[in-house]
Formats: C-alpha cells, sequence, structure tokens
C-alpha cells in the first residue's frame, strides 16, 4: 500500500463518526452511546478509554498541530477508572456516565487540582470544594480526566493567558478556538474525552462550539448551577457542556441541571419539572415550526459563513417550518445597557477568592498590581480593579435587561415562533494574535434566555460554521430538539484532519514523496512531504544538472479529469522565474488535503519548449 493511499484511509475514517479498530473500541469521535455499548458489552474499559484519550492528547496537545488545550491532567485519572470499572463488575452502572471521561475548564473548582483561570496568578490555587457540577458529574460517575484552556479569567474570546497561553483551532492550527471556553472546544473536536465543559457570560460556551463543529447551549439564567465556578459576572454566567452530537449534549444537561441551595438563581426550578432532554430529542414537529429570522444579525455576516447558514434554514423551511423575518425593538440600545461585566468582576472575583481560597491577601487588586496576568487582559483587568460599584448604574443595568427579555418574549409571543435565528458570530476565525470580531453572544447573555449554536456546515477553506437558536425561558430542550432534527438528517459534524485516529497508540507519521520531471531539454527534482498532523504541504524542488531549457513557472494544479486536461485554479507556484531551486511549505485547504490524498495534484511546468498551457505530471 502506497503512503498516500494510507493515508486516504486515515482521512477517510476522520470524516465517519466512529471508529473500531481490529483489536479494540476506538475512543475517536465516539459519542456517549457508543461508549457506553462499549463498556457495558466489555468491548472496552474505562481504563482503556482513559488510556486512550490520553495517548491523543499526548500526540496531538504539544505536538503535531499543537492545540495547547488541557491546562493538566488529572494524575489521579486512571485510579478512577479502574475503580469505576470494578464497581460496575460488582453492582453494575450508575448511569450513561459511569466511566466515562470528560474535560472541564479551568475554571471550575475541582478540590484534587489547581483551579487557575487560565492565570499564573491562580497556578497553585486548590479551592477548597469542588463546583456544583463537578459533584453531579462525579457522582453521575464521570472521570474528570483533565483541565483546559481558557481565555485568562474568561474575560475575552480568543483563549489566550498567562499561564498556558494561546490554544489553537483544530480545523486550522493557525487560527484561534473561539473563547473563553476555546480549551474545551478544541480538545472536545479533537476528540480529548467523550464532551466538555465550558462556561458562558457573552458567548464562551456558544462561540467555541462556532468555531470547532461543536453544539453547545447557554442554558436559561437558573436551570444549572454556578456555584464553585470562578466568576467573571454571576447575574450573566451560566456553565455547560459542549459537544459533538445534540444526543452527547442532552445526556450530560440531564445529569447536571437543578437546584442549588448555594445558588440563588436556580430558585427557578426548585420543586419544579426539570426539562428532559434526551426524552425531548425526537420532539420537534418541523411541519409546524415556526423560526424567526433576526435579520439585524444576518446584515454584515462574512459571505462565506453565510450560503451555509442559509442553507440550514432553508432545509428547515423544506421540512415544513415558516420562517418569519423578526426584528426586536430598540435591540441594540438595550443591549448596550444591560451589560453586567464592568460593574460586577471585581466584586465577584474578590468574594470568590475570599470564600474558596483562604488566603485573605488574594483578590483582584493583588493580582493587577503585581502584573500577574498576560497582556491581552491588560486593559479589562485594570479598568475593572479601579472601578467601584456604581449602584444606580448598576440598577439601571438589571432594569434594562429586564426590558431587553421582555421585548424578546414579546416578539416570539406575537409572531408565535418556536425560536430566533441568527449566526453564532459574524466573522469568521481570526489568525491567533488577531482581534475577534462579530459576536452576537449578547442577545442572550443580557437577558438570560436560552441559546443554542448549532453546526450547519463549512466555509469554503474549511472552517466550521455556527448558527444560534433564541427560545423562551426554560424552553432549552425545545430548541436541542430542533437542532437534534437537523443533525440526523444532514450530520454536520466533521472531525479536524489535524487530530486524526492514532495508530497503535501513536500519530500518522509525515509522509515524504518524491517526483522525477524530465521532458525536452528540461529536468527538475521534487521532494515533498504531506504532513496531516499541521495541515502543511512541504516542497523542496530544484532544476537537475543539464537542464537546459528556460524555466518560467512551475505550479501545482488540481485537476478534475484523469488527464490532467481541466484544472481548477492553481494552488501555488513552486519556482518563479529566473530562479533554480525552492523551498517552503503550503497550508492546505480541504480540497487541496483532499486532491493529494487522491492523487488528482499535477505538476504544471511552463517552460520556453513547452506549449502555452505548459506540460502536466501527475504527484505520485
Amino acid at each position: 500500500m502506497t503512503s498516500i493511499r494510507r493515508l486516504l484511509i486515515i482521512l477517510l475514517l476522520c470524516a465517519s463518526s466512529s471508529i473500531t479498530a481490529q483489536t479494540q473500541f476506538d475512543v475517536f469521535e465516539a459519542s456517549i452511546d457508543e461508549i457506553r455499548s462499549a463498556l457495558e458489552q466489555g468491548r472496552a474499559s474505562s481504563v482503556q478509554l482513559v488510556q486512550q484519550y490520553l495517548d491523543r492528547i499526548q500526540a496531538y496537545d504539544r505536538q503535531g498541530p499543537e492545540l495547547n488545550s488541557i491546562v493538566r491532567l488529572n494524575v489521579d485519572a486512571l485510579d478512577m477508572a479502574r475503580a469505576l470499572d470494578e464497581e460496575r463488575r460488582r453492582t453494575g452502572s450508575r448511569g450513561p456516565l459511569h466511566g466515562v471521561p470528560i474535560v472541564v475548564k479551568d475554571n471550575y473548582n475541582t478540590d484534587d487540582m489547581p483551579t487557575t483561570g487560565g492565570s499564573v496568578a491562580l497556578a497553585n490555587f486548590v479551592p477548597s470544594e469542588n463546583a456544583a457540577q463537578i459533584d453531579k458529574l462525579i457522582q453521575a460517575g464521570a472521570i474528570i480526566l483533565a483541565k483546559t484552556n481558557l481565555h485568562e479569567y474568561a474575560y475575552g474570546i480568543t483563549s489566550i493567558g498567562s499561564l498556558l497561553g494561546q490554544t489553537r483551532n483544530p480545523y486550522d492550527p493557525r487560527r484561534v478556538p473561539g473563547g473563553s471556553s476555546g480549551g474545551t472546544g478544541a480538545a472536545v473536536a479533537a476528540s480529548f474525552a467523550a464532551a466538555g465543559f465550558g462556561s458562558d457570560t457573552c458567548g464562551s460556551i456558544r462561540i467555541p462550539s462556532a468555531f470547532n463543529n461543536l453544539i453547545g447551549l447557554r442554558p436559561s439564567k437558573g436551570l444549572s448551577s454556578i456555584y464553585g465556578i470562578l466568576p467573571l459576572s454571576h447575574t450573566q454566567d451560566v456553565a455547560g457542556p459542549l459537544a459533538r452530537s445534540a444526543e452527547d449534549l442532552a445526556i450530560i444537561l440531564d445529569a447536571v441541571i437543578g437546584y442549588d441551595s448555594r445558588d440563588e438563581a436556580t430558585a427557578i426550578v426548585q420543586g419544579a419539572s426539570l426539562p428532559r432532554f434526551v426524552e425531548r430529542l425526537g420532539s420537534a414537529d418541523l411541519a409546524g415550526l415556526r423560526i424567526g429570522r433576526l435579520q439585524e444579525y444576518f446584515e454584515g455576516t462574512d459571505a462565506n459563513l453565510r450560503r451555509s447558514l442559509d442553507d440550514a434554514l432553508d432545509w428547515y423551511q423544506q421540512q415544513g417550518a415558516e420562517l418569519v423575518d423578526v426584528e426586536i425593538p430598540d435591540m441594540a440600545d438595550l443591549i448596550r445597557r444591560s451589560g453586567l461585566i464592568g460593574h460586577e468582576f471585581k466584586p465577584d472575583i474578590d468574594q470568590y477568592l475570599a470564600r474558596f481560597s483562604g488566603d485573605e491577601n488574594l483578590n483582584l487588586d493583588s493580582i493587577v498590581s503585581q502584573g500577574l496576568y498576560h497582556e491581552a487582559v491588560d486593559g479589562v483587568l485594570s479598568r475593572s480593579n479601579e472601578s467601584e460599584l456604581d449602584e444606580p448604574a448598576y440598577q439601571l443595568a438589571i432594569a434594562a435587561r429586564a426590558q431587553l427579555r421582555k421585548a424578546i418574549e414579546a416578539v416570539i409571543a406575537e409572531l408565535a415562533l418556536d425560536a430566533i435565528a441568527y449566526p453564532t458570530i459574524k466573522r469568521t476565525q481570526v489568525f491567533t494574535g488577531e482581534a475577534q470580531a462579530g459576536s452576537n453572544c449578547s442577545l442572550s447573555a443580557n437577558s438570560g434566555l436560552p441559546a443554542l449554536s448549532m453546526p450547519v456546515g463549512f466555509t469554503g477553506n474549511g472552517l466550521p460554521v455556527g448558527l444560534e437558536l433564541l427560545g423562551g425561558f426554560l424552553q432549552d430542550a425545545e430548541l436541542l430538539a430542533i437542532a437534534y432534527a437537523y443533525e440526523q438528517a444532514l450530520t454536520p459534524r466533521r472531525a479536524p484532519s489535524t487530530t486524526p485516529p492514532l495508530e497503535s497508540g501513536l500519530a500518522p507519521r509525515v509522509q515524504p514523496f518524491s517526483l522525477s520531471f524530465e521532458r525536452s531539454s528540461i529536468r527538475l527534482w521534487a521532494e515533498f512531504e504531506f504532513d496531516v498532523l499541521t495541515n502543511l504541504f512541504h516542497f523542496d524542488i530544484r532544476k537537475e544538472p543539464g537542464s537546459s531549457g528556460v524555466v518560467h513557472a512551475v505550479t501545482l494544479v488540481i485537476d478534475r479529469d484523469a488527464d490532467g486536461d481541466a484544472q481548477d485554479p492553481i494552488v501555488l507556484n513552486l519556482l518563479a522565474p529566473d530562479t533554480d531551486a525552492a523551498q517552503g511549505s503550503h497550508f492546505m485547504s480541504a480540497q487541496f488535503r483532499d486532491a493529494v490524498v487522491d492523487r488528482r495534484v499535477y505538476l504544471r511546468v511552463f517552460a520556453d519548449s513547452f506549449p502555452r498551457t505548459g506540460v502536466a505530471q501527475l504527484l505520485e
């Protein structure tokens, strides 16, 4: 088998939702239900699951694409897995999460590991008790495998901080994974765990979901507890899972929602019937669905996102759903006046540190005065530290939140809408180091209403696209059911090419191949390397001794037919005029990568003795 053909098999596996190796269950893209089935049938143990995820983290987080998503591993994970395997043998399973490895954003309290918020200031801060949702996961039998990176203190949307640096997007490691829960987004997309947890103050679950081809819900405020999660704004903060499928999300949500006396916002579900996410998955009646298209948020959206977004809404319409263009009166002004982060961050973090650290000298002022943070959060931390709570202004912002929610709910009621749809974010993933613009996060964050980001395809250069659905209060399960119907019909999940299945526990190697070109008096030698992990195509090309003709250009083209006659545009020029040798790297588009694997890439040489269209030779 040629090296290229072997890579074809690997990449085809990447496109599937799961993989079963010849000798054992493989965690790559495995769903929670598939994991549960493998555990129950004895095709895998929790110990084996943990080890496979650890192998993937080893292969891809600090090597290969260098995602830099994992802050620290839980050193007790294998021991926990052994204990849960033994418990399963003795007394049976606790439920669908028994023995299932999960990663959590490093602003969730874990009393056996530091909780850092991505900051060197909290590098050794071990809180006195777990976050409420961590306890629920442990009770359900889940294994907390690792803590994931975030934008420092969750105060941004590109996932960079002083403790770990920049997390990268597995779909294009040159770009950001979204934030602030970008470490979780990248890790779940790369199959470092079955699913992961994030928090969302303004987009921090939804943006990483959109940027990593995942599904994530910002729940109705109070549906689940935020106790023990490092705060950004306690009124706006919510927390919960990001997953590769709607069913996985539903399973985890059912496990972590509910009343918690330590979080007063959860009083809204005290004694009430909780949403049943798994039970409601198949309940959406698409023929009777009414979806509002929020025109203001579609305006100005990148054209390379619009096709996937419009196609998704068109699909719902084809199933019988009615699309209604909507406007929310005074929306921009109400959003501008209802943000609370600037009011709440300083008192909230000081109260959190006092409660969970036991160190009376640890507070925002001590962190800022010592400069213990990344420059990316310098401005927001300094401004927050210098501010004092303006109670009248704070109360006006609280009132504006109520007005915004009332305005949204009035539109939903008047038009009998099941959801309001708009892009999760208007811009594609920026390159690391750049500012990310285009977030539509505030409509849900400032109203307390639930919003779900669902994957709806990819841009032309292979970047994931997310559509957001906003619903009525506590209509969370209905939103997920709407997304589930789309997912079941169109299967929008596609694994990133940079983190493929392991081979005997190891990442695929770089595949070298070479080409000798000799026509008339033109002689060339080229060496290539195809690195699926970095998505780079390396080349080294030179004229051979005895090549006497004049070469004007040597290009790579993707050809659509076997004769190399009908070609797409030139991918890149390898050899410029008056140049005898060149080397470099090219970041591959999805189309180019597939063409290399399918052997549809040609070297096309332009020389004085050749026809105007050049002479082509297949790369083999």
